[in-house]
């Protein structure tokens, strides 16, 4: 085997270097490629851990978010609620009043329908006149009251009437009382269209008779009987003419 010089030898050494450097070199690169996946697996598994917590996160919000949510909505039923039942107390307070009130009006109207028909039936029971009362006692002369039952003419009984209370000296209050208790059969009846708070006034009570028995109502009854009225038998042509007219 041939000897090696030196350049041979040096140069051995400097490859045995290189060699040497390379496998370092290599197992760095190892290591460290190790250490990057193993980085690489660190990071990903924190970023996975991030991911979980922020959707456990993002979760708890939402949860907390829809309880409030509920919340709010129970209470605002809950309000509702309470409004609805006072509306339906004051419905119910207000029909009980409006009860109450119709209640209290029938009984007031038949009250009142009870003394007005107690007013009438004194009337129709009471004498033709009344006892005189000591502060209307004076020293004029006095004249006996008048009866209308409606079958006679009504302008010559409020003529005599007139008369009588002018002679008798009677006050509107009076000449009405008067006029009432004279009031019999038919004419009586007209009183129960007269307020039992007005049968004193006088003007009401004339008026109301006039309407019944003035001379426009007979007026309009003889054009009745006119229109109505025929000949009878053996009655002649003179004689029912002489009945119209």
């Amino acid at each position: 085997m041939p000897e090696t010089g030196p350049l041979t030898r040096s140069m051995d050494k400097q490859f045995e270097k290189l060699f040497a450097m390379m496998a370092e070199m290599k197992a760095g690169q190892e290591g460290l490629e190790q250490k990057m996946e193993a980085g690489q697996e660190r990071l990903e598994q924190e970023m996975r851990s991030g991911q979980e917590e922020i959707k456990s996160q993002i979760q708890a919000h939402t949860e907390s978010q829809v309880e409030e949510m509920k919340t709010h909505v129970d209470g605002c039923i809950g309000k509702i609620e309470e409004e609805v039942q006072c509306v339906k107390l004051k419905i119910e307070n207000v029909e009980s009043e409006v009860q109450r009130k119709i209640k209290e009006s029938n009984c007031e109207v038949q009250e009142k329908i009870g003394n007005l028909e107690r007013r009438i039936s004194e009337l129709e029971e009471r004498p033709n006149y009344f006892p005189a009362s000591p502060e209307f006692i004076s020293s004029r002369p006095t004249v006996k009251p008048l009866t209308f039952d409606g079958q006679t003419s009504w302008t010559v009984f409020k003529t005599q009437f007139d008369v009588v209370s002018s002679t008798n000296g009677w006050t509107d209050f009076e000449k009405a009382s008067q006029l009432v208790a004279s009031l019999q059969g038919s004419a009586a009846e007209v009183l129960q269209g007269i307020p039992a708070d007005k049968l004193t006034d006088l003007t009401t009570v004339e008026k109301a008779l006039e309407s019944r028995f003035g001379d426009s109502h007979l007026t309009q009854f003889y054009r009745t009987e006119l229109k109505t009225r025929r000949q009878k038998p053996g009655e002649s042509l003179q004689e029912l003419a002489a009945d119209v007219e």
